[in-house]
């Protein structure tokens, strides 16, 4: 644990470069071809994501910022005042923002894969909130991890806005509320974004925006395979493609290849036809009662939930169940 000049604490448990290469190598090996979406968020990828949730396309950030805005109170009513708050993913930590002066959280806990853009951010939000005792963890928040930091006698809370658990399969998405329930424990919560069910039209709008932005993040992962790994991957030879699939309620990005070519990655050498491509992300979608069902197999229990009017996007509160 190192202390900075800007009065955060940091834990570094990024994962080795070990790890990266190995997941990205069985992960080409496969048929069909894929990579975790966790690898985008390096510090251009970080940045990439940060656009989009600027574009007038997407509307899963604006949605959920106007119901923490409008009922901020009210959550922090049930996280409870002085708690230890972790934010596993939390990138700029930008949505904490509307909660921090109605929770008032003891410690808060980013937590994030991208070193470097953990750092900054982190000591951003702590210049901006100088009572705020903040201690930030590197750490791969999709694996079972153990917070490095706990005050004795404080219960816990995490934050996981957005909808990232909509990246994980079903499956995988209650392992990691498991996890999530674990890491809080007795009396511990959960406020959770998720995206909700709605037309393809909309859902596809959202994931091919006009400015290409979706794009140039989806792409930005080979380029961190090329600088990172040693890799030749030629990204003009690589194009977006995101579509809703309706049977399975999910939107799925894909990198396809636009001719016949063979990648290198050391001695792995991968060959692509025209046409094939590398499946990057997954980003399910569900209704209330859906949700609650999953949360249910995780031990969670619903305590609210807030939706805007269009029903485009929910924010809920979950707790341990005894």
């Amino acid at each position: 644990m190192n202390r900075s000049s800007s009065e955060i604490a940091f834990y570094d448990h990024h994962p080795r470069p070990a790890d990266f290469y190995h997941e990205v190598i069985e992960g080409l090996r496969r048929r069909p071809r894929q990579i975790p979406p966790k690898f985008f968020y390096d510090e251009e990828g970080s940045r990439l994501f940060d656009a989009i949730c600027e574009l007038p396309e997407y509307y899963p950030t604006r949605t959920e910022i106007a119901l923490l805005r409008e009922n901020a109170t009210e959550m922090a009513q049930l996280m409870g005042r002085g708690c230890l708050l972790v934010e596993p993913g939390s990138g700029s930590s930008a949505k904490v923002r509307f909660l921090l002066e109605d929770v008032r959280p003891c410690v808060y806990m980013p937590m994030d894969i991208s070193k470097d853009y953990l750092i900054r951010s982190a000591r951003t939000l702590s210049a901006e909130y100088p009572w705020l005792d903040v201690h930030a963890a590197c750490a791969d928040f999709t694996s079972s991890v153990q917070l490095p930091y706990v005050p004795k006698g404080v219960h816990r809370v995490a934050f996981f806005p957005g909808s990232s658990i909509g990246n994980f399969d079903p499956a995988d998405a209650v392992a990691f509320l498991s996890n999530i329930a674990q890491l809080v424990g007795k009396r511990g919560g959960l406020l959770i974004g998720v995206d909700l069910k709605k037309s393809a039209a909309i859902l596809n709008a959202a994931y091919n925006d006009d400015q290409g932005v979706t794009a140039a993040f989806n792409l930005n992962l080979l380029k961190r395979i090329n600088r990172e790994l040693g890799a030749d991957f030629v990204l003009e030879g690589f194009e977006h493609r995101a579509f809703y699939n309706e049977d399975k309620g999910r939107i799925e990005m894909h990198l396809d290849s636009k001719a016949a070519q063979v990648v290198s990655i050391g001695a792995e050498h991968f060959t692509f036809e025209i046409g094939e491509g590398i499946h990057t992300e997954n980003s399910y979608k569900y209704s209330v009662d859906e949700f609650h069902q999953l949360a249910a197999k995780a031990g969670l229990v619903a305590r609210g939930v807030w939706s805007d009017d269009e029903e485009l996007f929910s924010i809920h509160y979950l707790e341990v169940r005894d």
